[in-house]
């Protein structure tokens, strides 16, 4: 059987001390980044694999951050924790990933299977169903950092990493009125999630600042899905005064809308229609789907900087730490493009 590397061979090579080894494969900010690669560098030819149960009985710290989030199948959430895990990986580490499928019980499980197997701290956002908050306050009963990403909460004093979804609501409104819509409605969930209520308050507002009024009939609060979207709009086409734009809670609603006014005969932008996160196949169905891109990679870059932030200044009262807000990006395709479709057939 071959002889396992240690930190002493990798010195050995380098011709360093074993201190100085150990403190560049922990990222001890004391080593110069020449060193460090250097230390990376020989550990990877040497096939060297750290004792991560021995490291953790010297130093407390396991180098494993548990990330609790509501789906792995939602591509917005995959792409904040590919960042996520690709960014904590630089800096030696890895992460236990752990789905509640939108269901609270499974997140109070998930908090208890991740405190258990020692993590260093929790990355989470927020399943459709969470209000009771107690099971969260076990984090920092631990002394663990705990972040918010994306869903998050008042009540929660903790830091979050998040975008402007007021703005983005606006934003989404706003581009459907500069495109000539006025009769704009909304389906969304019906879960009291705060960036959804942000979404909601930023739609009327933009409204308001057209002299429009928000029609009740046109607020559909439902399941944040396909078919959530789908009988949605059957119930906005069946009103007197059908809407000439819809707004999806997210791509999964507005595809379901899509969906819905197809079996009418009705192609967007003559219906305009737009959703949010920018999902994989939303550039690819036709017509294409005018989305809010919440900055997924963006978003996961930011936790892990503010995780590793927060172990740095232990000191601190992570309470104080502001907010990390990104601001959304309006992505305009052929499903709301109404000016174009006019000058088209003018």
């Amino acid at each position: 059987m071959a002889k396992k590397t240690t930190i002493y061979d990798i010195a050995k090579e380098l011709n360093i001390t074993v201190s100085t080894v150990s403190r560049a494969l922990n990222n001890i900010s004391t080593i110069s980044e020449r060193t460090r690669e250097s230390v990376l560098e020989m550990a990877k030819k040497l096939n060297y694999r750290p004792n991560k149960v021995a490291s953790s009985l010297t130093s407390g710290k396991t180098f494993i951050i548990g990330v609790l989030l509501p789906s792995a199948q939602i591509q917005f959430f995959a792409s904040v924790i590919h960042s996520l895990e690709k960014y904590l990986k630089s800096f030696g580490y890895s992460i236990l990933l752990y789905q509640t499928n939108e269901s609270l019980e499974s997140e109070k499980n998930g908090i208890s299977t991740l405190l258990e197997a020692q993590v260093d701290g929790i990355i989470a956002s927020l399943s459709l169903e969470t209000q009771d908050l107690s099971h969260l306050g076990k984090v920092k009963e631990e002394g663990k950092p705990l972040i918010i990403f994306d869903r998050t909460h008042d009540d929660l004093l903790v830091p979050v990493v998040k975008i402007d979804d007021e703005l983005a609501g606006y934003m989404a409104t706003k581009h459907l009125l500069d495109q000539g819509y006025k009769k704009i409605a909304y389906i969304t969930t019906k879960h009291h999630i705060k960036i959804f209520k942000e979404r909601y308050d930023g739609y009327q507002k933009a409204l308001e600042e057209a002299g429009l009024e928000a029609h009740a009939a046109y607020a559909i609060f439902g399941e944040l899905t396909v078919d959530g979207g789908y009988l949605g709009t059957h119930q906005l086409l069946r009103l007197k005064e059908r809407p000439d734009a819809i707004i999806g809670g997210d791509d999964y609603v507005a595809l379901g809308i899509i969906k819905a006014l197809h079996e009418h005969q009705i192609t967007p932008p003559t219906i305009g229609v737009i959703g949010f996160a920018n999902q994989n196949f939303s550039e690819h169905i036709i017509p294409s789907l005018s989305t809010i891109d919440q900055q997924a990679i963006q978003m996961g870059k930011e936790c892990a900087k503010l995780f590793l932030k927060i172990i740095e200044r232990k000191d601190s009262d992570d309470k104080e730490m502001e907010p990390v807000v990104l601001k959304p990006i309006l992505l305009a395709r052929e499903s709301t493009n109404r000016k174009s479709a006019r000058s088209l057939h003018s």
